[in-house]
């Protein structure tokens, strides 16, 4: 018999994408959760999850059945509160966000969505963004947008471009530009979240720049935190510079991103139609003109 903690196993792991973090959230061990979403796929007769080292997936069947288990849960959570009077469905919307935006520029796109709806925030990169999107785990993301967008309606909402972020007291924090040769002795922060880490190691590599590595991060705080303390330099877009660190122009460097909302046309119509998107645009502005000063 299915009982409720199949349901929350099953819709903390197509939430989280991830076993691990589906884990943490749920307070169980990972076994625990495994063997919960075995017996779940041996109780429905077929597989709800594609696994591989890397990325988990709804199957088909999985993309089914989750639409029966969010039914199940309001049900569930209905039935809980049900004499106590009446409880909001929450959250209405799951919104993916990629980790490596700032938390100034975040924080402008969620207010005013927060006004509107109940909102759960939903890490992950660009790619386990768009998985979530495709499987309707997420009914919008703020992440990367490409030049053009297929079966989604993208809202762009910024451009910024990559930049060498060094300390406020280096030697070239005042140089301007400089070339891929002037950094071949400065010791390296990698941001392993960094969308353009690797097209930015092959820069460097083409340039005969290898350089040493002080510190391996998926924080970009702490990474930003160790370009101000002095100990390496990172590339970054320049939305996450902080204080103490100054963005310079590297020759031939010309990575940059286009930020925006990716939303399913239903989504994409609501807000839309309740002037959300304008709001997030003026508060966006606010938010950049005060970086530049």
């Amino acid at each position: 018999m299915i009982k409720r903690h199949h349901i929350r196993q099953f819709l903390g792991v197509a939430d989280a994408g991830s076993f691990v973090q589906a884990a943490a959230r749920l307070h169980i061990t990972q076994p625990s959760l495994s063997a919960g979403i075995a017996e779940l796929e041996r109780l429905v007769g077929t597989r709800l999850f594609v696994r591989n080292r890397r990325h988990i997936r709804l199957t088909e069947a999985g993309g089914a059945f989750l639409t029966i288990a969010r039914d199940l849960e309001r049900g569930f959570r209905a039935a809980d509160s049900f004499g106590r009077g009446t409880m909001p469905d929450w959250p209405t919307l799951r919104l993916g966000t990629l980790r490596t935006v700032a938390a100034r520029d975040l924080r402008a796109v969620v207010e005013p969505l927060r006004d509107a709806f109940g909102v759960e925030l939903i890490e992950g990169t660009d790619h386990e963004l768009r998985g979530a999107l495709a499987s309707g785990r997420i009914a919008c993301a703020l992440t990367l947008l490409r030049d053009k967008e297929q079966g989604m309606v993208a809202h762009p909402l910024w451009d910024e471009a990559y930049r060498m972020m060094v300390p406020a007291t280096h030697r070239l924090a005042g140089a301007g530009q400089v070339a891929p040769e002037d950094l071949a002795s400065e010791i390296m922060i990698a941001r392993r979240a960094c969308e353009v880490l690797d097209d930015t190691s092959r820069f460097f590599t083409a340039a005969g720049v290898r350089p040493r590595f002080a510190l391996r991060s998926d924080s970009d705080e702490r990474c930003l935190a160790m370009v101000a303390a002095g100990l390496g330099i990172t590339t970054a877009p320049v939305s996450l510079a902080i204080a103490g660190t100054v963005p310079i122009d590297v020759a031939g460097y010309a990575f940059h991103r286009t930020i925006g909302l990716l939303c399913d046309a239903d989504f994409a119509a609501d807000i839309a139609s309740r002037d959300i998107l304008r709001t997030i645009a003026a508060r966006l502005n606010v938010v950049k003109s005060a970086a530049i000063v």
